[in-house]
């Protein structure tokens, strides 16, 4: 498999120099970028950019086996994380996405890191990608609509 190195050195560069959360690059054009933490950013490219998604790179700062599930889901051909889980690596592995990573952890934890992050608890028994988007989807939008007023 070919892979766009300059692509992710891109998103790679954007994700650190302008403190961001997440980017995706595509052919060296930027098609999504957002400072917000969670999963509710990647979703949100998901929703608005799905094909353009097909074969692009992403830089995301933390990608557990949830994050990993989505980039499968969205065919990104390129990953990089400043912080990688076991299972996020072992996902990407097995469906051959290409990896960089700063830092191996064996879970995700929560924001308080008292215990395991929830998305990765939600999909922790799921192999198959377009089920855990559908199952990491519905939890962001029940949370969503409990949070509006």
């Amino acid at each position: 498999m070919m892979v766009k190195m300059d692509d992710l050195a891109v998103a790679k560069q954007r994700l650190k120099q302008e403190r961001l959360s997440l980017v995706f690059v595509k052919h060296s054009k930027l098609i999504f970028e957002t400072r917000t933490e969670g999963l509710s950013g990647f979703l949100q490219a998901i929703d608005k950019h799905h094909r353009e998604l097909l074969n692009s790179s992403v830089a995301d700062r933390v990608i557990g086996k949830a994050a990993a599930l989505l980039c499968v889901y969205s065919r990104v051909r390129a990953a990089f994380a400043v912080t990688l889980s076991q299972s996020g690596l072992e996902v990407l592995n097995t469906h051959e996405v290409h990896i960089e990573f700063e830092d191996v952890t064996p879970r995700i934890l929560n924001q308080n890191k008292s215990a395991m992050c929830p998305f990765e608890n939600l999909v922790e028994d799921i192999a198959e990608p377009k089920r855990a988007y559908e199952r990491i989807r519905h939890v962001c939008r029940a949370q969503n609509q409990h949070t509006v007023s």
